[in-house]
């Protein structure tokens, strides 16, 4: 599905030219003309990401960022402002008053886009954590109090080290985190059961050439590092390393030469959104997984799965962005309990749990309903995109056999799967069980029809078709 942008300002051609530039990258583009039909059309139409010039006709950009940003409905909505002319003061302001991103004219397409391309990842753990705390309190749980957070850790990565005791120096009267200055090679001894770096600063122009957005690519692939915060520091004509940086994981961009107050309060936006991304894997991870997973694979059960589903129903409501829902069944279960004995089936559901889980998002879901059962839900996807899952997922299961203990060696194992769609009508409030059971038929009725076709195959709900 694509991701919806609102473009904020007075200035029409501005907003048309805005508007190829984003459509041409295949977002929806929706408009407003001022301060005060952007919160309207924000809370109504929940943007994905809102891009709003500095000064409109009846507020500034800073004034709108503040509202926006006190509103439970549009805080989490990513912000970037765009000005006229270059500002420092004008930059500090928007950043202050919570803008993700400030960009002067004449706009740069490839940073623009590679911007929003960044902001938008960010946005999605944001939507997955709301998703996933819904879910918890709909199965009973009590959303989880806000743990303490120690001072966060810095690591300062320069390209020489009279830039990395500048950039420290002036940090440190902003910041009550812990400093370090370190070279590539430290950053890249961190463990995984040592607590490591919240925020790396990395300088571009590491040596030898390209090393620094290496370091990046490096960092998000190390299990001890993938979580943590990336800034990079790019000199100002460098738009490529910029544009580069962003699509290997940066997290944020810090135009050269720095300055401390906005590589600060960047740094600080960084750390809230980290802690927010390491509370959604430690609730997945911490109470919940005895009462909501199945012990077996590891999986989501029936109890968690339905009422997240029922979330992701909700929220298709809201933004009009359908979802799709699978069962799969593996094909002659019982032969193999029957043939090889029950250790050998739990070892064929072991791995077939883990080869649907390689192949899907992590905003997907994915359980373990019955016996031989797994249900898939698929938020904001259409029908092309869950088409081509399912089968990858078919090909995924079956494209080799598997290995199980004992003397028997390896399985032929296959699955068959039945694709329903949901979100294409409103749900009225309390209605979205009602929905979501009459969807779960729908795709089982699908799963008979391809267990009845021959196995090994997918089948569309004939209401979706």
């Amino acid at each position: 599905m694509s991701r919806r942008i609102l473009i904020v300002d007075d200035v029409a051609t501005n907003r048309i030219v805005m508007k190829v530039r984003l459509s041409e990258a295949h977002y929806d583009v929706i408009q407003a003309r001022d301060g005060a039909s952007a919160l309207l059309a924000a809370r109504r139409e929940r943007p994905d990401l809102i891009l709003m010039d500095m000064a409109l006709p009846d507020m500034e950009a800073t004034d709108l960022c503040r509202a926006l940003k006190s509103h439970p409905e549009t805080a989490e909505i990513p912000l970037i402002v765009v000005a006229g002319a270059r500002s420092a003061d004008a930059k500090m302001r928007a950043l202050e008053a919570g803008a993700d991103e400030f960009l002067s004219k004449p706009l740069d397409e490839m940073i623009l886009l590679a911007r929003v391309r960044n902001l938008l990842r960010a946005r999605e753990t944001a939507e997955e954590l709301a998703l996933r705390n819904g879910t918890h309190r709909a199965l009973g749980f009590a959303e989880a109090a806000e743990p303490f957070v120690p001072p966060g850790r810095v690591a300062l990565i320069a390209a020489d080290p009279r830039t990395g005791l500048t950039w420290r120096a002036g940090l440190s009267p902003l910041l009550s985190e812990t400093l370090a200055t370190i070279n590539r090679a430290e950053a890249l001894a961190a463990h995984a059961d040592q607590p490591g770096a919240d925020v790396f600063v990395i300088d571009s122009r590491l040596a030898p050439e390209g090393a620094g957005l290496r370091l990046v690519s490096e960092l998000r692939a190390h299990s001890a590092t993938r979580h943590a915060a990336v800034l990079v520091v790019v000199p100002e004509a460098a738009r490529e390393t910029a544009a580069m940086a962003l699509d290997l994981g940066a997290n944020d961009l810090v135009v050269g030469p720095v300055d401390a107050q906005e590589l600060a309060i960047r740094i600080r936006s960084q750390l809230r959104r980290k802690h927010q991304a390491d509370r959604l894997r430690a609730t997945v991870e911490d109470g919940l997984r005895l009462a909501v997973t199945d012990p077996l694979t590891g999986l989501f059960n029936r109890r968690y799965a339905l009422p997240h589903l029922a979330r992701i129903a909700e929220r298709a409501a809201e933004t009009g962005r359908g979802y799709a829902v699978m069962l799969l069944d593996l094909d002659r279960f019982k032969q193999v309990n029957d043939r090889f004995g029950h250790a050998a089936g739990d070892a064929v559901l072991v791995e077939v749990a883990r080869r649907l889980q390689d192949n899907l998002r992590p905003v997907d879901l994915v359980a373990r309903i019955g016996g031989e059962e797994f249900m898939v839900a698929l938020p904001e996807t259409g029908f092309e995109q869950a088409c081509a899952a399912a089968e990858r997922l078919r090909t995924a299961v079956g494209a080799q056999s598997v290995a199980v203990p004992g003397d028997v060696g390896r399985i032929a194992v296959t699955i068959s799967v039945g694709v329903a769609f949901g979100g294409d009508q409103p749900v009225a409030e309390g209605d979205a069980e009602t929905e979501i059971n009459a969807l779960m038929a729908q795709a089982d009725r699908a799963l008979y029809a391809a267990k009845a076709s021959g196995r090994n195959t997918v089948e569309i709900s004939r209401t979706a078709a």
